[in-house]
């Protein structure tokens, strides 16, 4: 009768108690050096004798265990949300998250596709997150009492849209579209366009840009005309005829990127910009500085990644202290030769 061969047995997984013995110290002074315990005055040599005997175990925290005995967790919670990222919003998310990591909070990001916005809230709550900063603007008072009741000590809202309960930090695209709005104006463009690009998730962006730019348009006569615009050279030519045919004057591209695939599009149809079209952008790339015409944009001026994460931490820590809305963002016009 055969037999089956033995399978290795695992290794058991160490513990703070292993530590302890390797590094010849007490495991309550593993737990001090691991959690970074501040409060606690130990050497230099100790601490290095305990990382360096936990890493030679392999071992790490329990982040569940340590979350029981300090009542909460350390988590904060990222809503993700499908924005095609572009250098300027990719530098502060990174930054953001990185500086987290350094205030000793450990980032999750949580996909939602599909979920209303209290569905979401009690799939977040099941975490129990201490911090939940939400970009998608389906977040409702009731969900924010759901995340709270579950110990979130600081819910944050990024947008133009206070949700009560939650600190809002404003992001407000509409600044955008009205700077846009207001330059083009002034150079006397009156039957203005407005790009709204097909990639999915951007028209969070997009469509306050494109209000912002009839709010600051009202009552001037001027006509505003929405252009959807996938991103692809063909879509480009068809949106460069239909300019011609609605006899546009400008286009505000949503950013420098569609900017500069219509400007393209407008000059292979022979079209003089900004002769015939004035073509605005926004971000302020540094490659619409390189084209010629150089390209005319809105500069976004946002605070740091460092300094959400900042009062993040400081939500989390003096809830009471912080206003219920904050200005995150400013934009400002960079006039250059396409308009």
């Amino acid at each position: 009768m055969s037999q089956l061969p033995q399978q290795p047995a695992e290794p058991p997984v160490p513990t703070s108690a292993d530590v302890a013995r390797l590094a010849g110290v007490s495991r309550a002074t593993v737990s001090y050096v691991l959690n970074d315990t501040a409060a606690v005055r130990i050497s230099d040599a100790t601490r290095r004798r305990v990382r360096q005997a936990a890493d030679d175990l392999g071992y790490v925290p329990h982040a569940a265990a340590r979350s029981l005995r300090a009542g909460h967790t350390r988590t904060v919670l990222l809503p993700t949300v499908h924005i095609p990222a572009g250098p300027l919003y990719r530098r502060f998310h990174d930054e953001f998250q990185w500086t987290l990591r350094e205030l000793g909070y450990t980032v999750v990001q949580y996909g939602s596709a599909g979920m209303d916005g209290d569905e979401a809230a009690r799939a977040w709550a099941e975490l129990r997150p201490v911090a939940v900063v939400s970009l998608s603007g389906t977040l409702t008072a009731r969900g924010v009492a759901v995340l709270k009741r579950a110990g979130a000590k600081a819910v944050i809202t990024l947008g133009s849209r206070p949700v009560p309960g939650a600190h809002t930090v404003v992001m407000d695209q509409r600044e955008v579209g009205r700077r846009a709005a207001a330059h083009l104006l002034e150079r006397g463009y009156r039957r203005i366009g407005v790009v709204l690009p097909g990639e999915p998730g951007l028209d969070l962006l997009s469509g306050p840009r494109l209000d912002g730019v009839r709010e600051t348009v009202a009552g001037t006569g001027t006509p505003v005309v929405p252009l959807p615009l996938d991103p692809s050279e063909e879509a480009a030519a068809r949106t460069a005829a239909r300019c011609r045919r609605e006899r546009l004057d400008a286009v505000f591209a949503y950013n420098d990127e569609y900017a500069m695939l219509l400007m393209r599009a407008l000059q292979d149809a022979g079209t003089a910009v900004p002769g015939e079209v004035a073509v605005m952008g926004a971000d302020d790339l540094f490659l619409g500085r390189l084209l010629r015409p150089r390209l005319s944009t809105v500069r976004i001026d946002m605070e740091t990644g460092q300094r959400l994460a900042e009062l993040v931490d400081r939500a989390v820590r003096e809830p009471r202290s912080l206003p219920e809305r904050q200005d995150l963002m400013a934009a400002r016009t960079v006039p250059r030769d396409s308009t």
